[in-house]
């Protein structure tokens, strides 16, 4: 399908920072850019193929020259009914889901973002929905469990995350080359407070499974406004299309920048979806509208 890439050329004149003007609350020497992807799929029911594919758009991404990658939510499978992911869960830091993230991260000398897993949790019937991060030595950089369980009823649309997921209960982030990474997924979009616990972010990540009624409805418009509140970047993965157990989602994985313009996108498809982030660009959109020094409320 088609992948869709925006010049920032169009945004408003924006007043450049004066040189080591960062106002990035980060440590020093960061990178001033930074080339990342966000890798769409339409994952299916088999691990091993999921895992396959995954690895056929890692390879794309590096080969263009992607600094960090992020998969999409439930990258690694999708079953026919919920409880499906209870046979694939996987014990914290043991298993083959987990093996080959390290394992392509230190293949590629890459970041890599791994969407979510289905972790052992506490209940034997339900799962954490877990982001693991790992750097391009393969080592462990961050974990993420997804706080807010998504809930929709429509029609025959009836999605209840609650019946087989536990709820993670702290917000977490990770310092990269290019500064502070702030991770969410999916259903986690729609909470704006979640954006402001992480802190002063130079990057967003939201790997995603959102639903085509959901996601026409809504996703862009959420995205982009999480980029222009923090002004900063977001890079947003998605499942897209048509999957083998009937469900459709949206897609339209893409990359925003701090002005809430769209670097590039992809409507449908497997692909990937890359960009640079630049720091000059964030430090020109909070030296001309200052929002990010102007928080009162805690």
């Amino acid at each position: 399908m088609s992948e869709t890439h925006v010049s920032s050329s169009s945004s408003p004149a924006l007043s450049a920072a004066a040189p080591g003007d960062s106002q990035l609350e980060q440590a020093s020497g960061t990178q001033s850019t930074f080339r990342v992807a966000a890798l769409q799929m339409v994952s299916t029911p088999d691990r091993e193929r999921n895992l396959a594919d995954a690895e056929r758009l890692i390879a794309e991404a590096a080969a263009d020259g992607a600094q960090l990658v992020l998969l999409p939510e439930y990258f690694c499978f999708m079953g026919f009914k919920d409880t499906d992911k209870l046979a694939v869960r996987e014990a914290y830091r043991d298993g083959p889901i987990q093996r080959f993230l390290a394992d392509a991260a230190r293949r590629h000398k890459l970041w890599v973002i791994g969407g979510t897993l289905p972790v052992t949790a506490p209940e034997p019937s339900r799962v954490l929905n877990t982001t693991l991060v790992f750097d391009p030595q393969g080592h462990e950089a961050a974990r993420y469990d997804k706080i807010h369980l998504f809930n929709f009823e429509k029609g025959e649309e009836s999605f209840d995350e609650a019946r087989t997921i536990c709820p993670g209960d702290e917000v977490r982030t990770f310092q990269s080359p290019f500064g502070r990474v702030g991770l969410s997924v999916c259903y986690d979009l729609r909470f704006p407070e979640l954006y402001r616990r992480m802190g002063d972010c130079a990057l967003i990540v939201v790997p995603s499974a959102f639903t085509y009624t959901t996601g026409h409805a809504h996703w862009e418009m959420l995205l982009r406004a999480r980029a222009v509140e923090n002004q900063c970047y977001v890079l947003a993965a998605a499942q897209g299309g048509k999957h083998e157990n009937g469900r459709r989602t949206w897609g339209h994985s893409m990359l925003i920048d701090p002005w809430g313009e769209i670097v590039a996108v992809r409507d449908e498809g497997a692909g990937v979806v890359a960009g640079t982030l630049e720091r000059t660009r964030i430090d020109e959109v909070r030296q001309s509208l200052p929002a990010w020094r102007h928080r009162v409320l805690s």
